[in-house]
């Protein structure tokens, strides 16, 4: 509803009731002031988001008291960021205030992927009222947008279109401060990789090489690949990394695939069901794999000050297994887990799991490949980010199985499906991570990349600031396992 109020126009944004702040909460608030006006805080140090109502061509040394008051109905704040859009050529008009940014509630606000993307991203110049003069002297000059929410403690819900909010999943993660992704990832460099003939009973993506030990040039060339996956995660994305090696006195030639032996869930996830920080390690198949849960690993992880740590290793002696987010992959914000039933995920584990970490919903199926083999896990047919789903429904194949899994997905989230010979390109092989900005970027392989079509990568762009993507071409012919294989969220 717009008034007037001093000659201007006032948008006073109306938020659903479960988005209102709680009665008497001190907490961070929004307040919509004009069409041109957001204030990021009910308190006169929170700045108010500003749209010039004519292009200055850059960021101006000053601004005029009045030119502040005009655009937000006459209130004084103590400091202004004024957006724009840097990148616009000079007949291109500046895209509304409302078309990048809007409230959401409390201290969360839901921006547009397009203000992320580098020709259209929006940058921010940031002034504070000089006491003297009354006027706005300019303090920071061109912050990106993002980075700028993030400093002012703000939650930021990435959306293709703002206008269009009902029922995303991305809203109902930050209005309910529940993540899908995370900033941190555990890693282990393949320092004594090599074909592991006990993985490959069951795992029809690996390919014969040298065993560990044998043959260096292919552990060199391994580690070649992954440093530069290493480098795109940490130094393009801005991921943080906790990075460990193995030797081969381990034994353990697939230590460079961490995430099926341990996970970690904060309190909130699965829709609120989980109650407890929790570590849990998880039944391996095969005995070199089940060796790569190392003491001193799990210390560190401890270390971290979860509340509960729920081993499911005991499982192992009875035959039973279940290969962690290899056989698990989880909405974590909606509370639902998708389980392809195979010999190394035991459907019973699946249940016990999900009761565990307080799970409203599980999904399981069971898929095969291209060779007409048992997917060996999950991850491999499907990924689940914030915004947008990947899955090879042809690799189910029975039809209600194959049905549930869609509809289940396609409720909360926009579904990218991928052939049989995609899967096999490890393009279901994908994490969806936060980069530095806290924002959510889509990790995969180049070879998964390049499989997949332009409007396949456009759907995936829509929900997320980008595609990260590095080429290990010989992790995957020989270890079977993409990018997402070789991290392990930690929360």
């Amino acid at each position: 509803m717009a008034l007037r109020q001093g000659g201007a126009a006032i948008l006073r944004l109306l938020s659903p009731s479960y988005l209102a702040p709680a009665s008497g909460s001190c907490g961070r608030q929004f307040a919509s002031l004009g069409a041109s006006a957001v204030q990021l805080d009910h308190t006169p140090e929170g700045p108010v988001l500003l749209r010039l109502p004519e292009r200055a061509w850059g960021a101006p040394p000053e601004l005029s008291a009045a030119t502040v008051t005009s655009l937000t109905g006459g209130k004084q704040a103590k400091k202004v960021a004024v957006l724009r859009d840097a990148f616009n050529s000079y007949d291109q008009a500046f895209r509304p205030l409302g078309s990048v940014l809007r409230h959401l509630g409390g201290s969360a606000v839901a921006v547009a992927t397009e203000a992320t993307e580098p020709h259209t991203r929006v940058v921010v110049d940031e002034y504070a009222r000089d006491g003297a003069t009354g006027s706005y002297k300019l303090r920071s000059v061109a912050t990106d947008l993002l980075r700028y929410l993030k400093t002012q403690g703000v939650r930021v819900a990435l959306l293709p279109d703002v206008s269009q909010v009902s029922g995303s999943t991305a809203v109902t993660g930050v209005t309910r401060r529940v993540r899908q992704s995370t900033n941190e990832v555990l890693m282990v460099a393949p320092t004594a990789f090599g074909f592991n003939e006990q993985a490959a009973q069951d795992n029809s993506f690996m390919h014969a090489a040298s065993k560990p030990g044998e043959g260096s040039a292919l552990t060199r060339q391994v580690l070649k690949e992954y440093a530069g996956l290493h480098h795109q995660l940490t130094e393009v994305a801005g991921v943080k990394v906790t990075l460990y090696e193995h030797g081969l006195a381990h034994g353990t030639p697939d230590a460079c695939f961490p995430n099926n032996w341990f996970s970690t869930h904060p309190v909130g996830e699965a829709a609120g069901g989980n109650k407890e920080s929790t570590l849990v390690l998880y039944p391996m198949k095969h005995p070199n794999r089940a060796a790569e849960r190392r003491a001193d690993m799990i210390s560190v992880l401890k270390g971290r000050g979860y509340s509960r740590v729920y081993d499911m290793s005991t499982h192992e002696p009875k035959n039973k297994y279940f290969e962690g987010t290899g056989v698990l992959v989880i909405d974590r914000i909606n509370g639902v887990a998708y389980v392809d039933v195979s010999e190394r995920a035991d459907e019973s584990l699946a249940h016990e799991w999900a009761q565990t970490l307080g799970y409203k919903d599980l999904v399981t199926f069971r898929s095969t490949d291209l060779r007409g083999k048992s997917v060996y896990h999950t991850n491999v047919m499907m990924a689940i980010g914030t915004g947008v789903a990947i899955v090879c429904a042809d690799s189910v194949k029975d039809d209600k199985e194959r049905k549930r899994l869609l509809g289940a997905l396609s409720k909360t989230h926009e579904v990218v499906q991928i052939s049989l010979a995609q899967m096999d390109a490890l393009c279901g092989n994908a994490l969806e991570l936060e980069d530095g900005r806290g924002l959510p970027v889509m990790a995969m392989s180049t070879q998964a990349y390049n499989a997949f079509t332009a409007d396949q990568r456009k759907a995936i762009s829509r929900h997320v600031a980008s595609i990260v993507h590095a080429p290990i071409d010989t992790l995957e012919r020989v270890g079977g396992g993409g990018v997402r294989c070789t991290l392990a969220e930690l929360f």
